[in-house]
């Protein structure tokens, strides 16, 4: 594990939300345990372990049901520790993978078999090298055969430059982490404004109201967050999810308490049906249906 990384919380509080029956944690990861599966050697970070087991007793512990969990770069387009966290949970979990231009069909199939549901794309610069955006378009080709969509992950100061690729994808696109915003700017800047159209627009884009304690400057409770959340939630109540982005790779300032984090969904999404479509419904339908 990288010196300055911090662990997952060793004892998350529970917290007093309690998510409706069936709830999904639509984003979390798997790490490791390295002696089984090894990190990526050109990964930008080390984590600790945070095998499979840990993930479900949190999912428990917590009051969910389900987890989508997503591949992270530290483990790179070696998807099988994520394979096997799927195939433990049966079908509890489901999947996004990272894969390699040259993948096969058969190994996409494999992979779909397991509980794999979409691929990720990751633009943010100091996680990943570039990529040329043809290698991309080749892999949306071959996943749109399986009904899989495409997440995409990028920083707010990237999104102008990103739009007409986003345009050309040809599935069904989730945007993580709200878009990362500066959340300094507020939530009427021109900057989330146009991640706002770009929603409005394409009725194919779906985003994930996660991360909190990624965006925040104010830091817990992440007050400066929630504008950001709730007008994602109010606006585009089909096509919003949530998650815990367990076991908050690579944060390096303060590591969340998950009992929190779930504490701070009644504050986007107030009413208990955008609760019910934020956690079961609309989670359901993108990965089980």
């Amino acid at each position: 594990m990288d010196a300055d990384y911090l662990p997952f919380h060793p004892n998350p509080s529970k917290p007093t939300f309690v998510p409706p029956a069936g709830a999904v944690d639509a984003h979390c990861h798997v790490f490791g345990p390295a002696d089984t599966f090894p990190y990526a050697p050109q990964r930008k970070y080390t984590p600790c372990d945070a095998p499979k087991e840990k993930l479900f007793e949190l999912r428990d512990f917590l009051g969910f049901e389900r987890n989508v969990i997503v591949q992270a770069t530290c483990h790179g387009n070696d998807n099988r520790a994520l394979i096997d966290a799927l195939r433990a949970a049966g079908d509890k979990a489901r999947g996004v993978a990272s894969v390699a231009p040259d993948i096969g069909m058969d190994e996409l199939r494999t992979m779909n078999d397991a509980g794999v549901r979409g691929v990720r794309f990751n633009f943010v610069k100091r996680l990943v090298d570039a990529t040329p955006k043809e290698v991309f378009l080749s892999i949306a080709e071959k996943i749109e055969q399986l009904g899989w969509h495409i997440v995409v992950y990028f920083e707010a100061q990237d999104l102008e430059e990103l739009i007409p690729f986003l345009k050309q994808l040809p599935t069904t696109i989730v945007v993580d982490h709200m878009g990362r915003p500066d959340v300094t700017k507020g939530a009427d800047h021109p900057d989330f404004q146009r991640f706002i159209a770009l929603l409005e627009n394409n009725e194919n884009m779906w985003v994930k109201a996660t991360c909190p304690e990624r965006l925040t400057v104010q830091g817990p409770d992440y007050s400066d967050v929630v504008p950001f959340g709730r007008k994602l939630v109010e606006k585009f109540p089909d096509r919003v999810i949530w998650g815990t982005d367990w076991p908050h790779p690579n944060m390096k300032s303060h590591m969340p308490d998950d009992g929190k984090l779930v504490d701070f969904i009644p504050r986007i999404a107030p009413t208990p049906d955008q609760q019910k479509a934020l956690l079961v419904d609309n989670p359901m339908r993108l990965y089980w249906s």
